[in-house]
């Protein structure tokens, strides 16, 4: 089959298509053909290389995948050949103490699709059985492969975490991005007031068109001072965090009282600091 492989890290150069031996599916296991695969930061971060985080190469990146289930392994009962799917990212033990309890991201052999074991860059992957659910009904390959990592993530942080309800105001930084859009959904989806910042006027007109109630062009205003004066000066319930120190000090000044700050990310660095008084 065809797939695009990783052997060193670097730039884009660094993708290679080849000929790979189609993968086969064991016990337990599903063959899908591949339909769809989205593009996030975690397949650049796979390419590029993280610090602190081996990948062992070579490996056939993409970690969002949806698909057609090609053949089953024994003891596959959920899924039959033919189902249209699509993939969870993440691949767990599911017997430790963490995957018992409903944690599975906390598995001491957690593994990332795409990036711990070869993805959706490819014609064909196989993924155990527990990692494969029935694509949305209406929906097509493409969208619900931008399903599984973004809305996940932002469904953990202001589900799960920040418990998002009717009333709060949300402050959802880089609102055009997989992790924002996927906030701003799922906030306006618990009746939040939603606060977005964009880089661009184009973005901002996008965003405006979803429903977000104040868009903030990062590049053209403050946005704290922003946020202060859309607020009354009380701040935000919850800050959907997940660019790291270039907004970090703004994130936690922009919270109310009692107010809640989740992040998943940094991409433009891990480094922050902050007045603790203030935490």
């Amino acid at each position: 089959m065809k797939a695009v492989v990783i052997r060193e890290h670097g730039g884009i150069d660094r993708l290679r298509l080849e000929d790979v031996p189609k993968p086969k599916a064991g016990a337990g296991e599903v063959l899908i053909r591949v339909r769809a695969c989205a593009l996030n930061h975690l397949d650049l971060w796979t390419r590029k290389g993280m610090p602190g985080r081996k990948v062992a190469l070579p490996r056939i990146p993409g970690t969002d995948i949806a698909g057609v289930v090609e053949e089953v392994g024994e003891g596959v009962e959920r899924v039959k050949v033919g189902d249209e799917v699509v993939v969870f990212p993440g691949i767990s033990c599911g017997s430790c103490e963490y995957c018992i309890s409903g944690k599975e991201n906390y598995c001491p052999g957690f593994k990332i699709i795409g990036q711990q074991v070869d993805g959706g860059y490819a014609e064909y992957v196989k993924v155990p059985e527990e990692n494969v659910f029935p694509k949305p009904e209406g929906k097509g390959f493409e969208e619900t492969a931008a399903l599984p990592v973004t809305f996940l993530t932002a469904w953990h942080m202001l589900v799960s975490r920040a418990k998002v309800k009717p009333g709060d105001v949300v402050l959802v930084w880089a609102g055009g991005s997989g992790v924002g859009n996927a906030s701003i959904q799922i906030a306006k989806l618990f009746n939040a007031t939603v606060i977005a910042t964009a880089g661009t006027d184009e973005k901002v007109d996008r965003l405006l068109k979803m429903g977000v109630d104040h868009v903030i062009n990062h590049r053209k205003g403050d946005v704290l001072e922003e946020v202060m004066n859309f607020t009354g000066g009380k701040g935000v319930d919850v800050v959907v965090e997940h660019v790291g120190a270039a907004t970090w000090e703004a994130s936690m000044k922009s919270l109310k009282k009692g107010g809640t700050l989740v992040t998943c990310g940094a991409t433009t660095g891990k480094d922050v600091g902050f007045d603790i008084r203030h935490l």
